[in-house]
């Protein structure tokens, strides 16, 4: 069985939450045409940087090592992660239907759970903290007793990658590799472990949407949120991006692979990669920035090389996505 996001705080995969019941179909309606997104853009230009773990905090699992040097031409990236209000105008737009509405279910956080008793599936194998809720989606973040008011300026949660894909298609864009999200979330700090350096989250007061208290039981929402904060909450990196770390996992183009960083590399012999896309196949791909689910004791994948992963079907509470520009000559 496909692994999910790979720490315990991690969301588990859609197979995970379904355990022996049969996988539905799913057939999300297709986009057609440009959308105007509405997402301010900010242009990171054209560099070298150092990918991989720069602090000794790697999770070997994750494959955040060996550290190699990239150059990246320049891009556009999203200042923040597409939110509610941007998302539902691409559905307005185009009647797409979400994978997470189309299986009928999706993941959410157990103290986050907003639901008929007989909606929750039952906690998720390997990770009890998670429970597949039916009638949770992007409108209903904690099932169907939830909803969006207030949330409009939120992150879009429960998005698939594949949803994360027929937006970008909707508005002219794409995903960020996992290259330019580490090289965005940098700000301009080559080496630092967080966008805004070295000091930590809780450091002078908090600097990033985590968990605080007792995970997975209590939450004492020192940061004052449970679950998402607003976009533009906190302070921006050095570029002028938001929350690039913390509030909601962020989906990346590539396919996800532990050994991505030793290919083609001995100790010897590290060779400049130029814009990388990852590998050619895999079963999940990139997810980056960890979420208001990680915790200063017990889940540090909210720094700038951390890795995580998921299938391309899977939704969850704690998982959204930024776009970028496409690329010269890509339709």
């Amino acid at each position: 069985m496909t692994s999910g996001c790979g720490c315990g705080c991690g969301t588990p995969s859609r197979e995970q939450l379904l355990g022996d019941l049969a996988v539905p179909a799913a057939g999300p309606a297709s986009s057609a045409g440009a959308g105007r997104h509405p997402i301010e853009q900010i242009a990171v230009p054209a560099g070298t940087f150092t990918m991989g773990d720069s602090s000794g905090d790697k999770n070997r699992a994750d494959g955040e090592t060996p550290r190699h040097e990239v150059a990246l031409s320049a891009f556009d990236i999203d200042a923040t992660t597409v939110t509610n209000d941007a998302f539902a105008r691409f559905v307005d737009e185009t009647g797409y239907v979400t994978e997470a509405e189309s299986f009928g279910f999706s993941a959410v956080f157990h103290l986050a759970i907003a639901a008929p008793e007989e909606d929750v599936m039952g906690p998720a194998d390997g990770t009890p903290w998670w429970a597949g809720v039916k009638g949770a989606d992007w409108r209903h973040p904690g099932g169907r007793l939830s909803d969006l008011d207030g949330r409009g300026d939120h992150p879009a949660v429960h998005i698939s990658w594949n949803d994360a894909i027929a937006y970008c298609d909707w508005a002219g864009r794409r995903l960020p590799t996992e290259a330019e999200w580490e090289y965005a979330a940098r700000g301009g700090i080559d080496g630092a472990k967080y966008p805004w350096g070295d000091q930590e989250v809780d450091e002078g007061g908090w600097r990033a949407n985590i968990f605080q208290g007792e995970f997975p039981r209590r939450n004492t929402c020192e940061d004052g949120f449970l679950t998402t904060a607003p976009v533009r909450s906190f302070e921006p990196n050095g570029y002028g991006l938001w929350q690039m770390v913390g509030n909601v996992w962020e989906w990346c183009e590539d396919w996800f692979h532990p050994a991505t960083y030793r290919r083609g590399t001995t100790a010897e012999k590290r060779t400049l990669v130029t814009d990388p896309v990852g590998p050619e196949t895999g079963q999940t791909r990139v997810m980056r920035g960890g979420s208001y689910l990680c915790h200063l004791s017990y889940c540090n994948r909210y720094r700038n090389s951390a890795r995580s992963q998921n299938t391309p079907d899977s939704s969850m509470g704690n998982g959204g996505f930024r776009t970028v520009g496409r690329r010269r000559g890509e339709v």
